[in-house]
């Protein structure tokens, strides 16, 4: 099955965190952070939203920072997605 967005809705892959500190420390699960870093992969048609024109400036494949805690976590075939708004993206990592 695949996830196709709605809208001003992208949906993300979370990147792994790393799972040791800088200084070689191994974090326990429950210790480490949700992820930031996300790679994009679907992204929604844009259109009229809320009587607002929306252009979409993000693209499959991008990586991009998006807030902690925003957007809806999915379980799709046993892989973690995470659906957002557009504007819930911060920026796109170069």
């Amino acid at each position: 099955m695949t996830i196709k967005p709605l809208a001003d809705r992208v949906v993300v892959k979370p990147i792994e965190a790393e799972e040791t500190t800088k200084s070689g420390i191994i974090l326990a699960t429950s210790a480490q952070e949700k992820p930031e870093i996300a790679e994009i992969i679907a992204v929604g048609p844009g259109g009229v939203v809320e009587g607002k024109e929306v252009t979409m400036y993000v693209n499959v494949g991008d990586r991009v920072i998006i807030g902690k805690y925003s957007g809806t976590e999915v379980k799709l075939d046993n892989e973690e997605y995470t659906i957002v708004k557009q504007s819930d993206i911060l920026a796109i990592v170069e």
